[in-house]
């Protein structure tokens, strides 16, 4: 008999796919289901991304690359950065990897030692807790709440802070609140982690999402102190519409680059050769598909925040930037409905599921209990259903 490891027993699946399997059971046996659970756009991937992934193909670009990605690609990448935020990078300093996901791992491999400690403001996204665990490292979880707008202040995350504290993790826009600090937050923010020589990882993946006056910010551009100590992240899968292409990047200080480097070619080598052929015509090709599919995000955002504000005992801060409503559903615990009674956000959302056929997350995955993730990137159509359902369940 094999034993399973310390470390597999100690890692739960993801949240988010673990939902969305769920759905997919009940649509196999033929029910309808209203699926909100996983972060991914329903847009296709733009025509000329696709057509560059084809070229690619055609060229014999169907081979290994170096570990960290193509030169060209990795140089691609700097002119984005230069560009949207006159960041100045190198391509030596540029690691490209299986998705963000991937590139937020071998940031923590590189980085942190067991015994090490990592804050990490709640709500997060799922995998943040459990790739710092896997390091051995331990993850400390800083509350915030709706009133706040779900916003970790100076004064918190200084009160978190330990001799062991190693790093930081942020993640504005945020998954899943859909939370976007300011400038000015994030200053407040940066002069601890500069004060406190802590090092920084800010996952900034949706940051060409953003709505009403929200902005992003590139935390690395907000101190000089910052350059030495920051590790950036980022992606094509939520602007572009590129999940399954898997191309995710890291842009760190030289040390930090190298040991991602290495770790990398020890897991997993080099990522997609033809996926990185499409990211260069992603970054470098017209941006207007980007901002298409963002329009059509603030006009779902619109819909899902009126319909939600329309449901007794349901609040929420509206969010300003990716794709998620993260609403509190804790009015209902305690309640029973269709002969079930909601004790918390896991039995709150699986009898949406089964009763209503409505999928959501819950907020204990992301570390907030009381809450419940709701994705709106599906159509006017699959969002208006799904919470006229929603609501009709919830009033018996």
């Amino acid at each position: 008999m094999i034993t399973i490891s310390k470390l597999a027993a100690s890692v739960l699946p993801s949240a988010t796919l673990a939902a969305g399997a769920k759905a997919r059971q009940l649509r196999a046996a033929g029910i309808k289901v209203f699926d909100f659970s996983l972060g991914e756009p329903d847009f296709p991937t733009p025509a000329h991304i696709c057509a560059a992934a084809e070229q690619a193909m055609k060229d014999g670009h169907t081979h290994y690359t170096p570990v960290n990605g193509v030169p060209e690609v990795r140089a691609a990448i700097c002119r984005w950065y230069k560009k949207r935020y006159n960041f100045d990078c190198t391509p030596d300093q540029v690691v490209v990897s299986n998705g963000a996901k991937h590139s937020i791992h071998n940031a923590l491999a590189a980085t942190c030692n067991p015994g090490d400690e990592v804050i990490i403001p709640t709500p997060y996204w799922v995998s943040y807790s459990d790739l710092v665990s896997m390091t051995g490292a331990l993850p400390v979880l800083v509350e915030t709440s709706a009133k706040s707008n779900f916003k970790m202040t100076p004064e918190q995350f200084r009160s978190a802070i330990t001799p062991k504290t190693k790093l930081i993790m942020m993640n504005s826009p945020s998954n899943p609140t859909g939370t976007v600090y300011s400038r000015t937050e994030l200053k407040a923010i940066a002069d601890v982690v500069v004060e406190k020589d802590i090092v920084l990882l800010s996952d900034e993946i949706y940051e060409q999402l953003v709505f009403d006056a929200a902005e992003a910010t590139c935390m690395v551009m907000l101190r000089p102190e910052l350059r030495d100590r920051t590790i950036t992240i980022s992606g094509a899968s939520k602007s572009y519409a590129m999940t399954g292409w898997r191309m995710g990047w890291s842009i760190a200080p030289d040390a930090v680059t190298k040991a991602m480097n290495n770790i990398q070619s020890q897991e997993t080598s080099c990522p997609s050769s033809v996926s990185q052929y499409a990211l260069i015509a992603a970054l470098d090709g017209p941006q207007e598909c980007v901002e298409e599919m963002r329009k059509e995000f603030d006009v779902r955002r619109k819909l899902v925040c009126d319909k939600l504000s329309a449901i007794p005992g349901i609040t929420f801060p509206k969010p300003e930037g990716a794709f998620y409503v993260f609403f509190d559903v804790s009015a209902y615990f305690g309640k029973t409905i269709g002969g079930v009674t909601i004790r918390d956000s896991m039995s709150f959302c699986l009898a949406a599921l089964e009763q209503a056929h409505v999928n959501f997350v819950p907020g204990s995955a992301f570390g907030a209990e009381g809450f419940a993730r709701m994705s709106y990137a599906s159509s006017r159509e699959q969002l208006e259903g799904g919470l006229k359902v929603l609501h009709q369940w919830l009033a018996g």
